[in-house]
């Protein structure tokens, strides 16, 4: 049984998720004067939403709840807070997906309440509608069944962090070493992919200068 059921996204997926999301956008009449990229994971959507619709101005914030893969923190926050006036002007919210919908919520009142926009809207790739708190304006793809969107721009981050996870919630309480196949069927049981090889070794390497594992060859010591 999968824990933590993943879907491995490619850049050719983002692209057509995209250029689907601003076609659906531009059919509704709203046209934006400003995008607003939700940091992190907002950044490449926001960007090529600007390209399919001819948007030239592109500003961000950061609204981070996820501090971990597939685990997230107590609260959302706004970090790095600042003022820009979009007093008459229209802008759109762009994230990659809105799960929990904390972080869109936040960032949505804090642009309202100090940005102070004509009109505001939010725009992600995918909604996941069984868990979200909010519904998105636009969206390419309705999820009904939660899962991890693992996107092009965090898979190191992801897949290193994955890795970790099995590590301190699996291995450290049975075993002080494994190999490096061993683990990467642990990856399998837990997240139902195969984590692509350059990235696994990347991960690996990580994990050993952070000093929570030890490599060699193709053993591997937990510390």
């Amino acid at each position: 049984m999968v824990k933590v059921p993943v879907k491995l996204v490619t850049w050719d997926e983002i692209v057509e998720w995209t250029r689907q999301l601003a076609k659906i956008i531009k059919e509704s009449g709203y046209k934006p004067d400003v995008v607003i990229a939700i940091a992190r994971g907002g950044y490449v959507p926001a960007r090529l939403i600007c390209d399919f619709l001819g948007i030239e101005n592109l500003l961000s914030i950061q609204s981070q709840h996820w501090t971990e893969a597939a685990k997230k923190a107590e609260k959302a926050i706004i970090k790095f807070q600042y003022k820009v006036n979009l007093e008459g002007m229209k802008a759109l919210i762009v994230d990659d997906i809105v799960d929990t919908g904390e972080s869109v919520i936040l960032a949505k009142k804090y642009i309202e309440e100090n940005w102070k926009p004509k009109e505001l809207r939010i725009a992600a790739m995918q909604w996941i509608s069984s868990v979200a708190k909010i519904k998105p304006d636009y969206y390419a793809i309705e999820v009904k069944e939660w899962v991890w969107f693992q996107y092009p721009w965090t898979r190191l981050e992801d897949i290193t962090q994955f890795i970790k996870r099995i590590i301190n919630e699996e291995l450290r309480e049975k075993t002080t070493k494994t190999t490096k196949e061993q683990l990467k069927q642990k990856f399998r049981e837990w997240y139902g992919i195969d984590p692509p090889q350059d990235y696994y070794e990347d991960a690996l390497k990580l994990l050993e200068e952070q000093g929570v594992i030890e490599l060699q060859g193709d053993q591997i010591l937990l510390k």
